[in-house]
């Protein structure tokens, strides 16, 4: 029942009640990334949703597009702006993804959605993330986020998938309030953004 019906009629309640409680930061945000990076503020990109249906998220842009002398973007850590680091570490890039949330691309709680790429590489555990609905936090995401590898990432993922339940969303918003705070597992200690995954 809760799976099924009660996840996503919360969802939608949340979805549209941040939108508009927080629609003052929400503009704010968006003026500030135009300013910043004098071109579009929010970034799009297909990624594999529920049954690995595709779909666009939305997110603040934290990174500009400079390109090096043959057209192709120069490195993230080159590229992410100092505005696009203080958005990243308040998680405000997250913002326009309660627009997904509420459409019904994702929900609040489950997987993150990953690169398109990412889908013949994955075994067929790993395939289980896509029997629900991605989402803005996770179980893998207040248990490291980025500072936890693959293998790791996908084991709780696939926890989440079959262990859904309302006790565990609650578990998990409640973790991510308090790592928001504390502005924690932002990045590894490699990357600026998750080194890509390149299969098993």
């Amino acid at each position: 029942m809760y799976k099924k019906y009660i996840k996503r009629l919360l969802d939608i309640f949340f979805s549209l009640s941040l939108i508009i409680i927080l629609s003052p930061v929400i503009i704010c945000t968006y003026i500030l990334v135009r300013i910043s990076l004098k071109e579009s503020a929010v970034f799009k990109q297909e990624r594999p949703g529920l049954n690995e249906n595709n779909f666009v998220i939305y997110k603040f842009k934290t990174m500009n597009s400079r390109k090096d002398i043959n057209g192709v973007l120069l490195p993230d850590d080159i590229r992410l702006t100092t505005f696009g680091k203080i958005i990243r570490k308040l998680s405000l890039d997250e913002l326009p993804q309660f627009f997904n949330v509420l459409k019904g691309d994702m929900s609040f709680i489950g997987p993150r959605p990953l690169l398109k790429e990412y889908l013949t590489l994955y075994d067929a555990e790993q395939r289980k993330r896509h029997n629900v609905r991605p989402g803005i936090t996770g179980w893998a995401q207040v248990n490291g986020r980025n500072a936890i590898s693959w293998k790791e990432k996908f084991i709780f993922d696939k926890y989440y998938v079959e262990n859904i339940s309302l006790v565990l969303d609650i578990k998990i918003v409640w973790l991510t309030i308090k790592k928001l705070l504390k502005r924690s597992d932002i990045s590894s200690d490699t990357y600026v953004t998750m080194e890509k995954f390149k299969g098993n």
